[in-house]
């Protein structure tokens, strides 16, 4: 269900936004995506919420506050929030490593929205923006078709904000002819198309803001799924995943009805993939914190979208969390760590592919958490000179530990609530608390990028 709030005077810059479980979130009156639903059940990670503008200049945070009541940030912003700024003057910024970002159909417009991102933001243009499809051509572009919409907003994302947090980092962006949805659908292309990367050698981090609910595919058909993540453990290739939208739901197989009980997506779940959650900022025009983070959960506002997490029904505990109470039993909590995802809040993307009016967008969900983290990786890569490989079990002996450069959050939830056009509830699936130490609402906590990122690489 889409809801239009308002617009700025003169028309120059509008909201739209989507309920994240509602049975109407395809946009086919709208084209995008809201809670990352599109035509088909294509569910990414992203794209809460869009500030829509066809302006020469981003808006400021004060202008998105007085026009639609909810935040947006830029990278500067983000950089200062995450203490990015401390690695840059050091001359740490990614160079000499690659984030490989995954998705559905790609954009046709990424270079040049890229550029336009850069200049407006003041940020160098990386040193390579690649773009590759090994497992074949991907269909024409058509802006009237909601699905392909949606992934080019989404590869719009990833590429801006994995740039944003590791500037000089080299980009890949890998397009697959088919789009993931529920279940198996897509996910056999994308799998392979990670798997090629590895044997090739190209990419460092792996950054996947797209996922599929455990109990939408036979337990045998995933694990068989899982090769490409086995290849990166050996070749020790970082590989992250978004930990979902929908608080403790997720979809059913036809994409459109929610499990009424806590579920997990996959890959998120995976115990040889890193786990990113969200958080919501509180900032100033500087970057700067006004009050501490929170656990991202927008359903106060009006819109049913929160940080995924909870236990997989699939993966047993692993090694990396059997010293800590996770609140998961026997199995895989999610997720490990979290990042900047709220609506309010959200960050602000450049783009200008048919389909949508170019301009600026306001972006919320797990799907910028994880390119943001992917950013942070890489850097760590670059300060210890060499692929960190899979980083959960350094992530969770660091815990605690002085100069770990982890933050641990302890306010809000992921319990997810579905509401009517009236903003009514229509069901709630108990979700986490956060709390002192590891929860399934933010993982360990979110983080100092400079202190982690040092942490990290010792």
């Amino acid at each position: 269900m889409f809801r239009r709030l308002m617009a700025i005077a003169g028309g120059a810059l509008a909201l739209t936004a989507a309920t994240a479980g509602s049975a109407a979130a395809h946009p086919a009156a709208t084209p995008g995506l809201g809670h990352a639903q599109a035509a088909g059940g294509t569910h990414l990670h992203g794209l809460t919420w869009r500030f829509v503008g066809a302006t020469t200049a981003p808006p400021t945070t004060a202008q998105c506050l007085a026009a639609i009541g909810i935040a947006c940030y830029s990278p500067g912003q983000l950089e200062t929030a995450y203490d990015m700024r401390r690695l840059y003057a050091a001359g740490d910024s990614g160079q000499g490593r690659t984030i490989v970002l995954f998705d559905s159909f790609g954009s046709p417009t990424i270079a040049a929205d890229l550029r336009v991102f850069d200049r407006q933001f003041h940020l160098p243009a990386p040193p390579s923006l690649r773009v590759l499809r090994p497992v074949g051509p991907v269909p024409p572009f058509d802006g009237s078709n909601s699905t392909m919409v949606g992934w080019a907003f989404e590869s719009t994302l990833d590429v801006e904000y994995a740039h944003a947090m590791a500037p000089r980092a080299r980009i890949v962006l890998v397009e697959t002819p088919v789009a993931e949805t529920e279940g198996i659908t897509g996910m056999p292309q994308l799998m392979r198309a990670e798997n090629l990367m590895v044997d090739r050698g190209i990419g460092d981090v792996f950054s996947q803001s797209f996922g599929a609910t455990e109990q939408t595919f036979r337990p045998q058909t995933l694990l068989n799924l899982r090769y490409a993540f086995e290849n990166a453990a050996r070749h020790h290739v970082t590989v992250l995943a978004s930990s979902g939208d929908s608080g403790s739901a997720n979809y059913k197989l036809n994409g459109v009805d929610l499990f009424r009980y806590p579920t997990v997506g996959w890959p998120s779940s995976d115990p040889l993939v890193t786990s990113v959650g969200g958080t919501q900022l509180h900032l100033n025009a500087a970057g700067h914190r006004t009050a501490p983070d929170n656990v991202w959960n927008d359903i106060p506002i009006g819109i049913d979208a929160a940080g995924g997490g909870g236990p997989s029904h699939v993966f047993a505990r692993p090694a990396y969390q059997r010293k800590m109470a996770t609140g998961a039993g026997p199995f895989r909590a999610t997720p490990d760590i979290s990042m900047s995802a709220a609506v309010d809040g959200g960050a602000l993307v450049y783009l200008s592919f048919p389909g949508l009016p170019a301009g600026f967008y306001i972006v919320g969900g797990t799907s910028e958490a994880s390119p943001l983290f992917a950013g942070v990786v890489a850097i760590a890569d670059q300060i210890a000179g060499h692929r960190l490989g899979q980083i959960n079990p350094s992530m969770y002996a660091m815990r605690g530990r002085p100069g770990s450069g982890i933050v641990d959050i302890r306010l809000g939830n992921n319990t997810f609530t579905l509401l009517d056009g009236n903003n009514n509830p229509v069901f709630v699936v108990p979700g986490w608390q956060a709390a002192r130490g590891y929860d399934m609402a933010s993982g360990l906590g979110t983080v100092d990028g400079y202190t982690f990122a040092h942490a990290l690489a010792r």
